[in-house]
C-alpha cells in the first residue's frame, strides 16, 4: 500500500479528522488530528484508528502501524506539527 491509499481509507472511515501518513509497503506511521479524539483515553483513540483499518490489518496489507492521535488543540503545540 501507499501512504495516499492509507490516508484515503482513514478519511473515508473516520469523519472530521486530518491524517498525516508516512511509510511504505505494509509499515506506516499515522498521525491523526480531529475532534473525534476529544474526551477519549489514549487507548480508545488508538482503538478507533485500528478499527478503521481492521480489514487491511487482517489481510496483511498493513502490518506495522504506529499511531499518534491529537485533538486540534493538542496539535497546535505538538512537536510533530512542523510547519
Amino acid at each position: 500500500m501507499q501512504p495516499n491509499e492509507v490516508k484515503a481509507l482513514l478519511e473515508s472511515r473516520i469523519d472530521g479528522c486530518q491524517f498525516h501518513i508516512q511509510g511504505e509497503g505494509c509499515n506506516f506511521q499515522v498521525i491523526a488530528v480531529g475532534d473525534a479524539f476529544e474526551g477519549l483515553s489514549p487507548v480508545k483513540r488508538q482503538q478507533l484508528v485500528y478499527a478503521a483499518l481492521s480489514d487491511e490489518i487482517a489481510s496483511g496489507a498493513l502490518h506495522a502501524i504506529s499511531i499518534k492521535t491529537f485533538t486540534p488543540t493538542q496539535w497546535q503545540t505538538a512537536p510533530e506539527n512542523v510547519q
